[in-house]
């Protein structure tokens, strides 16, 4: 029996209704009674970044407090204290299957990936920050927040068979279910607004929820069996959006304050096609979302999995990214490689110091917040996905000693790492993927 052709434009109608409802609707949680009788916040992020490093010039030489900053690493001069390199760390789950994808979709899962064309999307896991997630989300509207510069990219990488959505995501609330990110800051920063105003009403957003569903529903009575499986994951997600929405309209009132007034901000640019443009205002909207509490958790990506954003705007630099890191050992490419990987370390260092300088209680936001940032693999020539480029910042409240380069055993879990973060804002686990235990040496 042959499938009945779906007209172009009701597909783009159902997908356009989708894209419309469902950033909205995530930034519905339930209301919160606030931080009544807590502690100082703590909060988590993750700061990922495609390709890899140039190798050589990324790990210090000492060990310990006192280390040399190398080369890519010099923008973080000014903030060397509240950063720590660890190095020696890897995921044992990502060393299978070729290229990209496999080790940057499991960043924060530290786990094996299915390899898929895109039916039976599985990551393995649920990533570190949607366990802070859980955590952290009684306190504020929003449970997380996913930010990014490049859109969702479609389609199959054909070299390596795998599905080209897994090199978008970093966030999976499911293994079956990434979180979907933002990339225009204008629509995060309306939409914290919204939150902020009190205007971010489940009841008036429920028509628009049914009729999702209704046309979802009755589009998939037209689809093959490939197309009803995506469709089922989607309706999935709209089914536990309308659970929210329950508990949104069972609260009698709302007793979460934004601690910013943000009618005070100025709006960011809507769409910017610069890169570094956006991805400054991007990393605007994370330290605006801690200082507000609109949420406590944040991932960002500087770039999807093979990223082929253009670094011209560098100087020294001509090409793209993913065409940089296949170096093949030469020299003129190793050079505009560095500078783009030092680039990226000045853009966490920014945040960083953004965060410090953001008052909190007798300390500062960066005092009570644990950032991390890395790669999924060390080396983009190779592939290599041992001892991965990892820094993480901020003292989680007084939990983290930083200031140092902790050298691990080579291959030791990135996993330890992940877990010492959730440790450090507060989670009771013992355990994350294949973790071995915390990293003492960088917990208080």
């Amino acid at each position: 029996m042959k499938t009945p052709r779906i007209n172009r434009r009701t597909m783009l109608r159902g997908a356009g209704a989708a894209a419309l409802a469902l950033p909205w609707l995530e930034a519905m949680g339930p209301a919160f009674a606030g931080d009544a009788g807590q502690e100082t916040p703590r909060r988590f992020a993750a700061l990922f970044f495609p390709n890899g490093v140039r190798q050589e010039v990324w790990t210090p030489k000492e060990q310990g407090a006192g280390y040399s900053l190398p080369r890519q690493l010099e923008p973080l001069a000014g903030i060397k204290d509240d950063v720590s390199v660890v190095s020696g760390l890897w995921h044992e789950a990502t060393n299978t299957g070729d290229g990209h994808y496999v080790k940057d979709a499991a960043w924060l899962t530290g786990a094996t990936i299915t390899k898929t064309t895109g039916v039976n999307l599985n990551s393995g896991g649920i990533s570190a920050d949607q366990v802070a997630a859980d955590l952290l989300s009684k306190y504020t509207p929003l449970p997380s927040m996913e930010l990014g510069t490049e859109p969702v990219s479609s389609g199959v990488d054909g070299t390596v068979g795998y599905t080209r959505v897994y090199g978008s995501h970093v966030s999976w609330r499911t293994p079956t279910q990434p979180l979907a990110k933002e990339i225009n800051p204008r629509l995060a920063f309306d939409r914290m607004t919204m939150i902020a105003s009190g205007k971010s009403d489940g009841r008036s957003n429920r028509p628009l929820l049914d009729r999702v569903s209704e046309e979802s529903n009755s589009l998939r009575k037209q689809l093959g069996e490939t197309d009803r499986h995506r469709l089922d994951q989607y309706l999935e997600s709209v089914r536990s959006l309308e659970k929210r929405l329950e508990m949104v309209e069972s609260k009698s009132q709302n007793t979460w304050k934004s601690k910013v007034d943000f009618a005070s901000r100025t709006a960011p640019v809507s769409d910017p096609k610069n890169h570094a443009e956006r991805t400054r205002l991007m990393l605007d909207m994370i330290a605006l979302a801690f200082e507000a509490d609109i949420t406590r958790v944040c991932t960002f990506m500087f770039g999807n999995s093979v990223s082929s954003i253009n670094f011209a705007f560098l100087d020294g630099v001509e090409g793209s990214h993913h065409e940089l890191s296949h170096h093949q050992g030469k020299e003129e490419k190793l050079a505009q490689y560095e500078l783009i990987a030092k680039w990226h370390v000045a853009q966490y260092a920014y945040l960083l110091e953004k965060l410090k300088a953001t008052p909190e209680g007798e300390s500062n936001v960066l005092d009570n917040s644990v950032v991390l940032f890395g790669s999924g693999l060390r080396d983009g020539n190779s592939h290599n996905p041992h001892d991965l480029p990892l820094l993480v910042g901020g003292n989680a409240g007084g939990r983290l000693k930083q200031g140092q380069h902790i050298a691990a055993t080579r291959d030791n879990p990135m996993s330890n790492l992940l877990l010492t973060m959730l440790q450090a804002i507060g989670s009771p686990a013992t355990h994350f993927a294949d973790s071995s235990g915390p990293i003492e040496g960088l917990l208080a």
